[in-house]
């Protein structure tokens, strides 16, 4: 597995870009009346710590024209060191399109964080491979991962036939593929054999593989173990005897990995790792973490996991840095995790919170 020498882009990934509010002061969504927003999606919040770091990325999703949300969520970009494509359509008066609301509060104590999103009418489920000029995103600029999220690549028919398409192009110009398979329910539902055809096709193409084992057997159709019992062991040996009838079928993949929650209150959870390695297999058993919002953990881990492995990392610091971002996450409202630098993830691994003067 071997990255492209030379390319502008560390990681681009297919999206649809929303909007996240959340209560002030850790209140609840029914009764606070004052909300942070913040520009969101899966997959920019993957893209965002190598961003923070260094290396350019690329988002490739669509917007509304004119819309003021639109604006905003180019401007956040802008400021994330991630770059944008995609085609403006015309909202279509007041039932047409518009950016989904992620609406959520971070949880307190006893109370569970809860999450409710309204997706109707969003703009990126009508994403095509046909709105970007491929050939100079892949070719001329070139991209180091091409990172596809579960969520997007089963979202709608157009946004499936897109990331399948996408993995293709990438694979044929030498970009590596990673893929999360991230199993949602509510998208799957009466497209079960079509997500399992095309979930298939990108996984046959993907360098990396992650997600935990009923993810491997609801999007890939693979029979293996139930879900690891309730201790930690039992989680281990299941997921480690998922990858090895996962790794039979996907001889492409070189990478596996899932990460480890556990959830002793809203305020502070165990946060673990397991990934496979060209073979190896590395644990970060669970550790406690202290948590602010504990939304946009997994895709920490994914990210500075990611970054690692552009980075040229050995597999175990590439986990250490996924462990560390997917923790940095947990203590911002931002579901994303936004790193001032690799020694901050590195410190935060090695459990050094003292003052940096």
């Amino acid at each position: 597995m071997r990255l492209k020498k030379k390319y502008q882009y560390g990681i681009a990934s297919p999206t649809s870009m929303g909007v996240r509010i959340t209560p002030l002061n850790r209140m609840s969504v029914h009764n606070s009346n004052q909300f942070y927003m913040q520009a969101t999606s899966a997959e920019t919040n993957v893209i965002n710590i190598s961003a923070s770091l260094g290396y350019k990325g690329l988002a490739l999703t669509k917007f509304v024209k004119d819309s003021p949300i639109a604006l905003f969520i180019q401007s956040e970009l802008r400021k994330r060191n991630i770059d944008y494509v995609g085609k403006e359509v015309p909202q279509g008066g007041p039932w047409g399109y518009r950016h989904q609301f992620n609406i959520a509060d971070s949880g307190y104590g006893a109370k569970a964080a809860r999450v409710w999103n309204d997706r109707a009418g969003e703009v990126g489920r009508t994403l095509s491979v046909k709105d970007y000029d491929i050939k100079t995103i892949f070719e001329k600029e070139g991209v180091g991962i091409l990172h596809i999220s579960g969520l997007i690549a089963s979202m709608s028919k157009e946004t499936t036939d897109t990331c399948v398409k996408l993995a293709k192009i990438a694979k044929k110009n030498g970009t590596l593929v990673s893929f999360d398979l991230n199993y949602r329910a509510s998208f799957w539902k009466g497209r079960e054999k079509e997500l399992h055809t095309a979930f298939h096709t990108i996984a046959s193409q993907a360098d990396i593989l992650c997600g935990n084992e009923e993810d491997f057997q609801l999007c890939l159709g693979l029979e293996g173990p139930k879900a690891g019992g309730k201790e930690l062991n039992d989680k281990i040996d299941s997921f480690k005897e998922m990858i090895s009838i996962a790794k039979k079928k996907y001889k492409n993949a070189k990478i596996f990995a899932t990460t480890l929650r556990e959830v002793i209150n809203a305020n502070c959870n165990l946060w673990g790792v397991i990934a496979n390695v060209n073979g190896k297999w590395i644990v970060e058993e669970p550790r406690e973490i202290e948590i602010l919002d504990r939304i946009g953990g997994g895709d920490g881990f994914m990210g500075g996991f990611l970054y690692g492995i552009l980075r040229g990392y050995d597999a175990k610091k590439c986990v250490a840095l996924g462990w560390a971002s997917g923790a940095l996450a947990a203590t911002s409202l931002n579901d994303y995790a936004e790193p001032a630098d690799e020694k901050q993830l590195l410190d935060i691994y090695a459990g050094n919170a003292r003052v940096q003067r």
